[in-house]
């Protein structure tokens, strides 16, 4: 299934999840908008995924017309007023409260009246988002999972004021995509990252306390859970900087001292060592 050939989408982050999202939506035939503070950072964004395209069409994965097919539909931009005939406007920033509230806003202002505003947040609230709206019935979390191209799952988060069309359009949308969807109440941490956030926080504690190296925490997931990835090698993917903040979410929202974050975590993060974005985490690498 794709999606009809003239849905509009905006992007709002050019970023390694916002690329992400456009590409595949870009790739089941919609017109994309990718946004971001300038023009350029939004070139950036979309000759990374040029470049992913182009590695697959090496291996004989993917027919170089189809990329430029796919690459001709995404559209770098700095501003948001291709939001006013925009189908979805997905915000996909940095995992900060106060970002995306002032995305919100703006993406508010430009946004034409049937506009469905969504954000690609994995933990923050979706009603604390709407709130900077006039419109919180049209607001909805769309949480893809990394890397999106790759990742079958996506989750839903309704707030108590997404309305049921809201809800119902951006299913129909992510099953147009060709992916799974799970649905959340908007709930610190929703159901994925309520999940996972504390597991890759108690790996950190252990490696943290010299329980066992790195490897050995991870080989035992992958091996003794059944993980396709040890949860500090996932970290490093996430981005310490994202799994720190959503640990923080929910310490923060839940009040309990069982999500605590683990000091290494923000040791690290401090460090600037963000994981594979970065170079360095749990890992390092080239």
């Amino acid at each position: 299934m794709t999606v009809e050939l003239n849905k509009k989408i905006v992007v709002v982050g050019a970023g390694q999840m916002g690329a992400g999202i456009a590409q595949v939506a870009a790739g089941a035939g919609c017109a994309v908008s990718l946004a971001d503070v300038s023009v350029e950072a939004a070139q950036a964004g979309k000759a990374k995924i040029e470049k992913t395209l182009s590695r697959l069409v090496e291996k004989g994965k993917f027919e170089a017309a189809a990329v430029l097919e796919l690459l001709g539909r995404i559209q770098p931009v700095d501003s948001l007023q291709a939001a006013a005939e925009a189908d979805f406007v997905i915000e996909a920033a940095s995992e900060d409260e106060s970002i995306k509230r002032s995305i919100f806003s703006e993406m508010e202002k430009h946004a034409g009246p049937s506009t469905i505003l969504a954000s690609n947040t994995s933990s923050i609230s979706i009603a604390k988002m709407a709130s900077v709206t006039s419109r919180p019935d049209k607001v909805v979390g769309i949480h893809f999972m990394n890397p999106v191209p790759l990742m079958e799952l996506v989750e839903l988060v309704r707030s108590d004021e997404t309305s049921q069309a809201t809800y119902q359009a951006a299913r129909l949308f992510v099953r147009a995509l060709g992916k799974t969807v799970i649905t959340s109440q908007d709930r610190p941490g929703f159901l994925v990252n309520r999940v996972l956030i504390p597991f890759l926080n108690e790996a950190c504690f252990c490696f943290a306390e010299g329980v066992g190296t790195a490897e050995d925490i991870d080989l035992g997931a992958k091996l003794g859970l059944n993980h396709p990835m040890g949860p500090l090698a996932l970290s490093d993917l996430i981005g310490l900087d994202t799994v720190l903040s959503i640990a923080q979410v929910l310490h923060r929202d839940f009040g309990d001292e069982k999500y605590r974050p683990a000091p290494i975590l923000e040791q690290y993060v401090e460090k600037g060592w963000l994981g594979r974005k970065t170079g360095r985490g749990f890992y390092e690498y080239q």
